[in-house]
């Protein structure tokens, strides 16, 4: 179902649902987040948000490799093709995550106000300065142990493939020596590309692949490399960093 095009009318009649259904799972998730005192409460509340979310809609993503994730520290990266990619990542995880959101979401109403109670880290991709003091901070987050999780990509459009990657997520990882776990979602494209607002059918799914051994790596940039194969072998779609290489 999820290279299955979806004709306008479907789109009109189940994109609505969607967003109704999105209200009925934010809403009450945003009460409980005002009254939860603490982070870990916090984002079991908004992990179970998302749950319901995909259970109204009738989208549960199917999760393979789970056991892959460590139970130690560690960094998620994942690609990023759809507005639903951070609601999965948040279903399929566990609460532990600290994710990377780019800055423009603040100013999203709700939306901003969730992730920030939820202990989201916020970074302006224009902003040089302001990237690199996210990066310092995401660093010391790492060093103490927290587990991370960001979309390398930085941003997605209706183009499918992997684009190159942005390496906050890397450099920190590399110099903390955490294990990297790339995350390949599928399906999203699929039920709400870019620029598109009324969300189709579809099936979702997410595979864990294997943990990669920063401290194996020779730099960052090997270990994003490292990574990116191991994410394109999963994609089913090209790369796009390739193409651009001159």
């Amino acid at each position: 179902m999820t290279g299955k095009r979806w004709t306008p009318l479907t789109r009109a009649v189940f994109g609505p649902y969607v967003w109704l259904m999105l209200a009925a799972a934010v809403i009450p998730t945003l009460a409980l987040l005002l009254f939860t005192p603490t982070l870990g409460g916090r984002r079991r509340v908004a992990h179970c948000g998302a749950r319901v979310f995909f259970l109204l809609i009738g989208g549960t993503p199917r999760v393979e490799g789970i056991r892959n994730l460590p139970d130690e520290p560690c960094v998620v990266v994942a690609n990023h093709a759809s507005y639903l990619d951070g609601i999965i990542l948040k279903a399929a995880l566990p609460p532990k995550f600290t994710f990377l959101i780019k800055a423009e979401m603040t100013s999203v109403p709700l939306a901003g106000f969730l992730l920030r109670r939820i202990g989201s880290a916020f970074v302006d991709r224009e902003d040089d300065t302001h990237r690199l003091r996210t990066g310092r901070r995401l660093l010391k987050a790492a060093m103490k142990g927290e587990s991370l999780a960001f979309f390398p990509e930085g941003t997605f459009d209706g183009q499918p493939g992997l684009k190159p990657f942005l390496p906050g997520a890397f450099a920190a990882a590399w110099r903390a020596k955490l294990p990297v776990v790339p995350v390949v979602i599928g399906g999203s494209r699929h039920m709400l590309p870019a620029e598109v607002w009324l969300c189709a059918p579809g099936r979702l799914s997410i595979t864990i692949c294997d943990p990669i051994d920063s401290a194996a790596q020779g730099s960052a940039s090997e270990l994003a490399a490292a990574t990116r194969r191991s994410m394109l072998e999963r994609l089913g779609e090209p790369d796009l960093e390739e193409a651009e290489s001159p």
